[in-house]
């Protein structure tokens, strides 16, 4: 059976990582052009005791969702025997899945193109095209924000503690004009979302020096301390929350890796 930290691991896969894929199949021209046409259901799900656990991957002619669980009838699914295999796998560790559906070809090599492209939210993934530095860093803060409202919703003490403790207050991450994300919190309750939250003033406001300055944090190359110093990040608000925010998202960081 699981343990709640595989289980808080598959959480953040499934719910944080997967949907990104968004990402690719908007902002990577090649995937872009292999997925419009494509209509298919792709499954992960790992068997376990107490209940599978798994999500759905769905294209649709250039559309694209995340459904959790497990669908009827997909089109490809990929099944592991215990949760831990599943996690191994979207770490880019050995895993080696039964594959159902695996006669269609075409779909599969189109599905493990787009997996192999989620590698590039791996620390070890250093893009030199200014291009793919761009994609990285988008995916990578779109992804944690995301993780970090999975953390709280999955019920990690520490976050809940955290969270339950606080007023309404926007934790903003802004790298240009274009790459910005949020988590807002507000007692005890978390919501990611896309973009520059406008309704609220920031209650910690993490700028960083374009994808140039983000580059160096998402590598794990620099802490934030260091990323300060050397003017890669600012920090407006409060240090100390500050901080909390950071810490969690290394912590979960260390979760998926």
């Amino acid at each position: 059976m699981a343990t709640e930290r595989e289980l808080m691991a598959s959480r953040i896969f499934l719910r944080a990582v997967l949907p990104v894929i968004r990402v690719l199949l908007e902002d990577d021209p090649k995937i872009k052009k292999r997925f419009e046409k494509v209509q298919a259901d792709v499954q992960f799900v790992a068997r376990d005791p107490a209940g599978d656990v798994g999500a759905c991957l769905v294209f649709d002619n250039g559309s694209f969702t995340v459904v959790q669980g497990v669908v009827d009838k997909p089109d490809i699914a990929f099944v592991f025997g215990s949760v831990a295999s599943m996690n191994a796998m979207f770490a880019g560790k050995p895993a080696l899945p039964r594959i159902r559906g695996i006669f269609k070809v075409g779909l599969l090599i189109k599905v493990m193109t787009i997996l192999l492209a989620l590698k590039i939210l791996m620390p070890n993934a250093r893009p030199k095209d200014p291009a793919k530095k761009r994609l990285k860093v988008k995916m990578t803060f779109y992804m944690i924000t995301t993780a970090m409202s999975q953390y709280n919703k999955g019920g990690d003490p520490e976050m809940a503690k955290w969270t339950s403790q606080q007023p309404e207050r926007i934790y903003q991450i802004t790298v240009d004009d274009e790459i910005a994300a949020y988590l807002r919190v507000k007692a005890g309750k978390t919501k990611a979302g896309r973009g520059t939250f406008t309704k609220r003033r920031p209650f910690i406001h993490l700028k960083f020096n374009g994808v140039e300055g983000a580059m160096p944090v998402v590598l794990n190359d620099v802490d934030m301390i260091t990323a300060i110093r050397e003017g890669y990040l600012s920090i407006e608000g409060s240090p100390e929350y500050g901080r909390d925010f950071g810490d969690f998202m290394m912590r979960i960081q260390n979760l998926i890796t």
